[in-house]
């Protein structure tokens, strides 16, 4: 049975988004984050066209080999992959759910990965701008 890939790659500090399912609008992008920020007392993010073009064409670079690979570019980003039922909401609650790996008084990260999930509680991160690609590459289980 094949299946595709998704790749989504959200930039901070200037985040982008291509998307064509109404779950994945920028609009859900941005909600998502805002919402896990407002938890912990940090101020919203607001969409970034300038991020989102910036993405989208990262994106698109990848959509050959679906290699999760990061763009080495100006901003902090988090990719996530996944199936074609992966939304905007469901990466974004991958990477806050690495909360739990996160220590607030240490500011570092400890019983595992956290660093995705700083990225959506920086303060310092305002602008935000995703990309959705769906890969052209197919899997194969025998």
């Amino acid at each position: 049975m094949g299946f595709y890939k998704f790749l989504l790659a959200v930039c901070f500090l200037g985040l982008t988004t291509y998307v064509s399912l109404a779950q994945n609008s920028h609009r859900d992008f941005l909600a998502a984050h805002n919402a896990a920020r407002a938890k912990v007392g940090v101020g919203p993010m607001t969409w970034n066209h300038t991020l989102q073009v910036y993405t989208r064409n990262y994106a698109r670079q990848r959509i050959e080999d679906c290699n999760m690979e990061h763009s080495m570019g100006p901003y902090g980003e988090n990719l996530a992959e996944g199936h074609e039922t992966l939304t905007a909401v469901d990466s974004v609650t991958m990477w806050v759910g690495e909360k739990p790996n996160y220590d607030y008084n240490s500011n570092k990260c400890v019983g595992g990965e956290c660093l995705h999930y700083t990225q959506v509680v920086w303060r310092d991160s305002v602008h935000l701008g995703c990309a959705r690609a769906k890969c052209r590459v197919d899997i194969c289980d025998l």
